[in-house]
């Protein structure tokens, strides 16, 4: 046997949506009028409780609101996929150029600094970049981002689906 749900137990948007299409109906066939309805609706729209959105409709037939069914906490049976790290789809070679350029600059000026040599000679980590860009196109780190994006997207086209599921 099945339990009435008590009528304190509060009500969702769906709930108050479900109301008001019923009101709507109600209003198309007239047996209330654009002054009650505009009552009524301001009544649904204050509602918190089942009993307070029934008392509505307590003198009107079918349609009715149609309650939504209260879930327990939804368990995700699949884990959440971290974000794929910043290097992901990187090449291995992509992945030391880009540790080492920054301590190839960081060591440079600090020949330069400490020995006194010419600056000149900062057009090896500055050539270094160049052959990288020549190499793997401008923006060769685009690639991750690429990947961030696509993996952003697939967790909100999931999320989206699974919402689905449970509304429907």
């Amino acid at each position: 046997m099945s339990e009435v749900p008590s009528p304190r137990l509060r009500i969702s948007d769906q709930d108050r949506e479900s109301a008001l299409t019923a009101l709507g109906e109600h209003m198309s066939v007239g047996r209330i009028d654009i002054d009650e309805f505009g009552e009524r609706s301001a009544k649904v729209t204050a509602a918190k409780t089942r009993g307070e959105l029934s008392d509505v409709f307590v003198d009107l037939p079918e349609p009715h609101p149609v309650f939504d069914v209260p879930k327990a906490a939804v368990a995700t049976s699949e884990p959440e996929r971290p974000a794929p790290p910043p290097w992901a789809g990187l090449s291995p070679v992509q992945r030391v150029m880009g540790a080492l350029l920054p301590l190839l600059f960081i060591g440079t000026l600090a020949f330069i600094i400490g020995t006194g040599a010419t600056w000149w000679l900062l057009a090896i980590p500055v050539g270094v970049s160049v052959l990288g860009e020549g190499i793997w196109g401008k923006g060769w780190d685009k690639t991750h981002k690429k990947l961030q994006r696509d993996h952003r997207r697939e967790l909100r086209d999931h999320y989206r689906e699974r919402r689905g599921e449970l509304d429907g």
